[in-house]
Parts: C-alpha cells; structure tokens; sequence
C-alpha cells in the first residue's frame, strides 16, 4: 500500500474527504492527492499525521502501529482547552468532534469547574 492509499484509507476510517483532511492540516489546495506520484514532504506529511492521530512511520507503511513513536500515546498530560478549541482535533469513537460538540464539552467543563468552588 502507498503513502497515499494509507493516508486515504485512514482518513475515511476517521471520517474525512482528503479535502477534509487538506483543509484541517492546513495544506496548499489538493497537495494530497499530488501524493499520488510525488513524495509529501516530512512537513507536510507530519500535518496529516497529527490530523489523523497516527506517526509518520504507520503513515509511510514502516509500521501497522497507528501510534508507533507518538507522543499522544505517552502519559504526559493534555490541555483540553487547546484540544477543545476550534483549532485543535478531538475525537471520539475514531471520529473526529464537530466544533459544536467540542463547543458543548468545553462549556459542560467550564460549568462544572465553576460550580466546584
């Protein structure tokens, strides 16, 4: 399987077009499907991983572990804010959060750490 069949092949697993994905990386307009006959660059390539909550290495086909040498598989703590936040990539249940429910999750959290004190 390619870089670029992988890529396809766990996008729509998480629920993404590749256009979805371009846009979430924040790529140039369709340089994903010039992954077809080109090399991404490791930038590049990094974007998508980190959109698709996989490594490099599972995306280039060096590995079947999703998260081989990923630092979201570690037990460092995360910020929900910025995970929360329009910019940042939550999911659940492999699918990516709308920014409705990131939205709704934020402010249940927000309620019930003001209620707390």
């Amino acid at each position: 399987m390619t870089t670029f069949e992988r890529i396809k092949q766990t996008a729509k697993e998480r629920g993404l077009t590749l256009n979805q994905l371009n846009d979430t990386a924040k790529l140039k307009n369709n340089i994903i499907y010039s992954w077809k006959s080109k090399t991404p660059s490791a930038e590049n390539l990094s974007k998508v991983a980190d959109v698709l909550g996989v490594s490099v290495d599972y995306l280039l086909g060096n590995t079947d572990d999703m998260h081989a040498n990923k630092n979201a598989t570690t037990n460092e703590p995360v910020d929900l804010d910025d995970l929360l936040s329009e910019k940042g990539m939550a999911m659940f249940d492999g699918q990516p959060l709308s920014d409705e429910y990131k939205k709704a999750l934020l402010a249940m959290l927000n309620t019930m750490k003001d209620n707390g004190k």
